[in-house]
């Protein structure tokens, strides 16, 4: 398992040329660019500009893994819901420009009075025409464990269910409501064969931590886990403390 960062928030205010060296001083392996933060990468931009992106990260000993977008499924208006297929689909053809792995989406809540079911199959659907996208380009699909109510594991399963596409995946997110009486063992076991990335927070919280590794380790997992926290007023002194603690926690 590998470190890696994602730019939402500890390194939102910073460009591409920033965010390789603070990474590289820190030894940290990877990044998630979230969209629209100062790094500026966003569908859109010029070729040359592409070019130029993944040069830099090409020089580097950081992987420019993936493309945080906030693109979002759950609207009852079919309009809504197309418009961020075609959004999402714009990211993906950019991950692909750029060498990325994955492109993140989510879910972002249950429309009052809608049934569930409906909602759930909706997502269902625009994942899986997201996902056979991103296959035609070689990128993959993870949708974040997210949203008030969609944050649940059951419900992410659901939707996965729903979607049955093999490229699409989850982004395992650290939430609290992964815990049940201490553990996350059970809710794990629920979404343990879709995950394709993982979210990691301050691993001081009272989430178990230890217990999450052991996990990824037994379905053996060997991709990266991105911190995802606030900003800091020592970043490069942060990171590298975060990266101690890291490689500490893999020892256990």
């Amino acid at each position: 398992m590998r470190l890696g960062l994602v730019t939402y928030n500890v390194a939102k205010d910073w460009d591409v040329p920033t965010i390789i060296s603070m990474l590289e001083k820190a030894r940290f392996e990877a990044v998630e660019l979230r969209s629209t933060h100062a790094h500026g990468v966003e569908p859109g931009i010029s070729a040359s500009q592409i070019e130029d992106v993944r040069n830099r990260f090409a020089a580097s000993s950081v992987r420019l893994l993936s493309l945080g977008s906030a693109c979002e499924f759950h609207s009852p208006d079919e309009a809504v819901r197309r418009k961020n297929v075609e959004e999402a689909g714009r990211f993906l053809e950019l991950a692909h420009d750029l060498g990325c792995w994955g492109v993140k989406v989510r879910p972002n809540g249950l429309p009052e009075g809608v049934p569930e079911e409906v909602t759930i199959a909706r997502i269902g659907e625009a994942l899986a025409a997201c996902g056979a996208i991103g296959e035609g380009l070689g990128v993959e699909v993870w949708v974040e464990v997210h949203g008030r109510q969609t944050q649940e594991p059951r419900r992410v399963r659901a939707m996965m269910d729903a979607c049955g596409h093999p490229n699409v995946g989850v982004c395992w997110n650290c939430n609290p409501t992964d815990v049940q009486n201490g553990s996350i063992r059970d809710n794990f076991k629920l979404l343990q064969d879709f995950i394709r990335n993982v979210h990691i927070h301050d691993l001081y919280e009272d989430y178990p931590y230890k217990e999450l590794f052991g996990l990824l380790r037994g379905i053996g997992y060997e991709r990266y886990l991105l911190f995802e926290g606030p900003a800091s007023a020592e970043p490069e002194r942060f990171l590298g403390y975060y990266q101690a603690l890291f490689q500490e926690m893999l020892r256990v």
